[in-house]
C-alpha cells in the first residue's frame, strides 16, 4: 500500500527544524515548496475529473455526538451551499483546488458531496493498523454496502477513544488507494478525532502544542475536536482529489510528499508566520475565529491551497 501520512500543516508550525507534512508533524515551514522549482510539480498520473462531483462515502468509526456528526456533515454540504451569508465559503475554497488539471486538460471535480455514511461500532476494536482501516472500506464495497467509485473517495473518521498506527504520532490522517475486485483502484482516507490524544498537534490554531510560543489557543466555532478533524479532512480531500495515486501534484519523496494544502503549512488567513495562523474572522457573540461561511450557518476554518497559477499559497477571501 503506498500511504500518503498527511502531516498536518498546522500542526506546530512553531516547530520548523523538527516537524515534518504529509499529514505529519515534519516539514512546518510558512513555505515548504523547494526554492528551485517553486511550485508543486505534476506526474503525470490521474487525478478526480469526473464532471459529476466527487462523491464521499463514510465511515463513523466509534461513538460520534450528535453535534459533532451534524457539524461534519454540514461540512459536506457547504461544498453545494455557501450558506445564508455573503462571503467566503467552502465552496470557494474549492475553487483553487479545481484548477488542478490532468494531462488531457481536465480539471479536479469542481464539487464534493456526502453520498452515503454508515456507522461501525468498533467491530476492528478500539486500536487499529492501517491495513485495517484499508481492509474496512474495502469489506463495505465488497458486500456492497458502498458500490465501486473510481471517483469517489472513501473516507473513515475514528473518534476519540481509538488509536491508529500512526495518527498522534506522525499523522493526523493519511489518503492512499486500494485495489478492489482485482482491476479497479479507489481511494481511501482516515482522520481521528483528535481531542483526546493530541489536540495540540491535529487542532492548532484551536489548542496549543506542547512546545511553542505562549499564548492562548483561538476559540473553535464547532469544538475543538470537531474543527481539528474539518481542517484535516479539508487537507486530505485536497490532497486525495489532486494526488490520489501518488502520481498527481507533489513535491518531495512521493511517500511523504508536499501536496495541494501541506505545501502551505499553517497557513489560515493574511500575514501568516510560524505560530499564528494569519488574519481571520471572529464571531462576536461566541469570539469564535474561522474564515468560511458555511450551510446551515455554520463557520469554519479551512486552510491555505497551493495556487499554481500565481505560484504562492492562497488564503480564502
Amino acid at each position: 500500500m503506498f500511504l500518503r501520512s498527511l502531516l498536518l500543516p498546522l500542526i506546530c508550525v512553531f516547530a520548523l527544524a523538527k516537524r515534518s507534512h504529509g499529514l505529519s508533524p515534519g516539514q512546518q515551514r510558512p513555505s515548504s515548496l523547494d526554492a528551485a522549482s517553486n511550485t508543486l510539480q505534476y506526474h503525470g498520473g490521474p487525478l478526480l475529473t469526473k464532471p459529476n462531483g466527487i462523491n464521499v462515502y463514510l465511515i463513523w468509526y466509534g461513538g460520534f455526538s450528535l453535534k459533532d456528526r451534524n457539524s461534519i456533515t454540514d461540512f459536506f454540504a457547504s461544498f453545494a451551499s455557501p450558506g445564508r451569508r455573503q462571503g467566503p465559503s467552502v465552496s470557494t475554497w474549492w475553487r483553487t483546488i479545481s484548477t488542478y488539471k490532468d494531462k488531457t486538460g481536465k480539471p479536479v471535480s469542481d464539487t464534493v458531496r456526502l453520498v452515503k455514511q454508515v456507522g461501525d461500532v468498533y467491530s476492528s476494536g478500539k486500536t487499529l493498523k492501517r491495513a485495517q482501516l484499508a481492509n474496512l472500506m474495502k469489506s463495505k464495497i465488497e458486500s456492497k454496502i458502498f458500490p465501486l467509485d473510481p471517483n469517489g473517495i472513501y473516507l473513515v473518521l475514528t473518534a476519540k477513544d481509538v488509536t491508529v498506527e500512526r495518527f498522534c504520532m506522525a499523522s493526523c490522517g493519511f489518503h492512499d488507494s486500494i485495489l478492489v475486485g482485482g482491476s479497479t483502484r479507489v481511494v481511501f482516507a482516515h482522520v481521528g478525532d483528535p481531542t483526546v490524544q493530541c489536540p495540540g498537534l491535529c487542532a492548532w490554531p484551536y489548542a496549543l502544542p506542547a512546545y511553542g510560543p505562549p499564548g492562548p489557543a483561538l476559540v473553535a466555532p464547532n469544538g475543538i475536536g470537531t474543527d481539528g478533524m474539518i481542517i484535516n479532512i479539508a487537507t486530505l480531500l485536497a490532497g486525495a482529489t489532486t494526488n490520489p495515486f501518488k502520481t498527481g501534484y507533489f513535491q518531495g519523496d512521493a511517500l511523504a510528499p508536499l501536496e495541494a494544502v501541506t505545501a502551505c503549512p499553517g497557513i489560515f488567513g493574511t500575514g501568516a508566520y510560524p505560530g499564528y495562523p494569519g488574519a481571520l474572522l471572529v464571531d462576536k457573540m461566541s469570539k469564535a475565529s474561522y474564515n468560511a461561511y458555511s450551510a446551515n450557518g455554520r463557520k469554519f476554518l479551512l486552510p491555505a491551497t497551493w495556487d499554481l497559477i500565481r505560484l504562492n499559497c492562497k488564503v480564502i477571501t
